[in-house]
């Protein structure tokens, strides 16, 4: 269903075109999981489904893949209207 949006974030990973919040750099450290994981979680991944932002109205997507060293990581990501890949929280599920 949304196989368009995932090849996009794809191609972001690929290009280290993305950028991370503060949030899920915090709850990335939290889990003791790596930049490495949540590469791995958006290449590896599907996205489960579409969420709307209450303050900005834009589509953000909850992608679940495997990290690294083969666990489950989910990614809340979205992309911006500049272009890049923002993700806005990583965590273990």
């Amino acid at each position: 269903m949304f196989e368009y949006i995932l090849k996009r974030m794809q191609e972001k990973i690929r290009q280290q075109q993305y950028v991370m919040t503060l949030h899920a750099e915090e709850e990335m450290n939290d889990d003791g999981l790596s930049i490495y994981d949540l590469e791995h979680g958006i290449l590896t991944g599907e996205i489960l489904e579409r969420q709307k932002d209450r303050v900005t109205a834009e589509s953000k997507y909850r992608i679940n893949g495997e990290t690294v060293g083969g666990g489950e990581v989910e990614v809340i990501a979205k992309l911006s209207p500049t272009g890049k890949m923002v993700i806005i929280t990583v965590y273990i599920p």
